[in-house]
């Protein structure tokens, strides 16, 4: 019962997550002021896991939006990919043993 309620709660967390997926650009190649800057970067560094599985089976979505402000959104999104995967932080908790 427990287990069931666990893999439940992952499935619709996963779904959620998908629901934020960016769609297709269609701005792609326009001159606005409307960018994607440092903080849609970091989101889509957050949810591009769940997003690269969905863009392997949907070509309408893309994981990475090239319409951005450049260095801006590139920082935000190695942030958020840092964010999920650890950024190696592990490796500097672990103690020595001294000998």
């Amino acid at each position: 019962m427990k287990a069931a309620f666990i893999v439940v709660t992952l499935a619709l967390a996963l779904v959620m997550l998908a629901g934020c997926a960016p769609g297709p650009n269609e701005l792609a190649g326009a001159n606005t002021a409307k960018s994607a800057g440092f903080w849609l970067g970091l989101w889509h560094g957050i949810i591009a896991p769940v997003t690269f599985v969905i863009s392997l089976f949907n070509k309408e979505v893309q994981m990475y939006e090239v319409h951005n402000m450049g260095a801006w959104y590139n920082l935000g999104f190695l942030l958020g990919m840092s964010i999920i995967f650890g950024g190696g932080g592990a490796s500097a908790r672990r103690s020595r043993r001294r000998g």
